[in-house]
This record gives structure tokens, sequence and C-alpha cells, in this order.
């Protein structure tokens, strides 16, 4: 089973969850809407899927990374696969969960750490450039540990829109307004857990080689 303290947020059926935004504001939607300002996170209802048991079929799709190479999400069939949506020069949300997964990386050592697979997907179309992506990766050590997807923003906002996302950019701040939380892909390719984006490393820890052999 999912690590208990990631139950207690499934056990409402995914009906209830913690989620904060990286500047911005924005009002609630079909999936997780999410919008609070900086790290401050509050209950917001999902309409739907109201549980995570039986896993959803996650949405597949294609974009650039930030090197330069095509990324499907299903090119990671076989891995438990980390989704987030971020970008690069958020002041506080995406920094930390980054960090997170960072610190899941460590404590996993890296013969466990193959078993899993971070894509991050840019919301921020203009801002999010392979320069200043390639500096955000090594900020955080993740180069070469994390997919980072960007595009212009026709070809990200029907991914956005697959997963819920909501996006609201404040071109004069340079700050984004946008849904905050991880999904957790199984290794056949379902939408198994969400965690919100205060969520602890330990329980990505624990639930990897589950999500890695659903």
């Amino acid at each position: 089973m999912l690590h208990p303290a990631r139950l207690s947020l499934l056990a409402l059926a995914l009906a209830a969850l913690l989620v904060a935004g990286c500047g911005g504001s924005s009002s609630s939607s079909k999936k997780p809407a999410a919008v609070t300002s900086g790290t401050k996170a509050k209950a917001v209802k999902l309409a739907a899927p109201e549980q995570a048991d039986p896993p959803i079929p996650a949405a597949d799709f294609t974009l650039r990374s930030s090197t330069g190479e095509k990324v499907s999400l299903s090119d990671f069939r076989g891995k438990a696969v980390m989704l987030l949506f971020i970008y690069d020069h958020c002041p506080d949300v995406c920094p930390l969960m980054v960090s997170n997964l960072h610190n899941a990386m460590l404590q996993m050592g890296p013969a466990k750490a193959k078993q899993m697979q971070i894509i991050a997907v840019s919301v921020d179309p203009k801002g999010d450039t392979p320069k200043t992506v390639a500096q955000f990766l090594a900020a955080h050590d993740m180069t070469g540990r994390m997919k980072y997807l960007i595009g212009s923003k026709r070809e990200l906002a029907p991914v956005w829109k697959k997963y819920g996302v909501q996006v609201e950019a404040t071109p004069d701040q340079r700050e984004v307004g946008h849904s905050a939380f991880v999904y957790g892909i199984t290794a056949s390719g379902k939408e198994l857990a969400l965690y919100p984006a205060n969520f602890k490393p330990q329980w990505v820890v624990h639930d990897v080689p589950l999500l890695a052999t659903s």
C-alpha cells in the first residue's frame, strides 16, 4: 500500500488536497484547481477524479526538453513517473517541490532512484528557455536527473488542460500563478497518486517501488 501519511490525503478520495502556487492567484476548476499566493496552502475541492482506486490512465503527450530532445510520457513505461508543472524563476513552491524530489532521490540511493523518472512541464512559455532551465537544474543538482519540458503556449496549453493545471501569468512581475501538485504515475501509465506541493520526501521514497511495479 502507499505510504500511510499520503493515504490520509487519498482517504478523502482526492476530494480535499493541499495545494499551493508560485505567486498570483486563481479560481477553482474541474480538476485540482489550485492556486494560492506564495507558500500558503489551502484545501481545494477536486471534482474529478474522486478517488485514486481504480487508477486513471495518464494522458500521454510529447514535448521538447530543455536540451532539445523529444520526450513523451509513454517513453517511461516501466518506471514510476513523478510529473509536476513548474517554472524556473518561481520564488517559492517550485523550488520546494524540486528540492523534495531531489532529497527523495538521495534517500533512495542510485539503484532505487533508477525506478523513477521526474518530468517537469513548464508553465511559463516565455520565461523558461534552454539557458534558464539549465541554470535552474544545475542550481538544484538535477541536471540529468529531471526532464524539463518547454515549448510555446500552443504546445504546452493542451498538456496543462489534460492535467487540470491552471496558469495565470503576471508579466509585469514575471510571476506565474499555477496549480502546484505532483502526479505519481505507475509503470503501466496510470495516475495513482496526487501529492500536495508540501509533500515529504519520505512519501516518495516509500511509494516509488510500488508505483514502479504497478
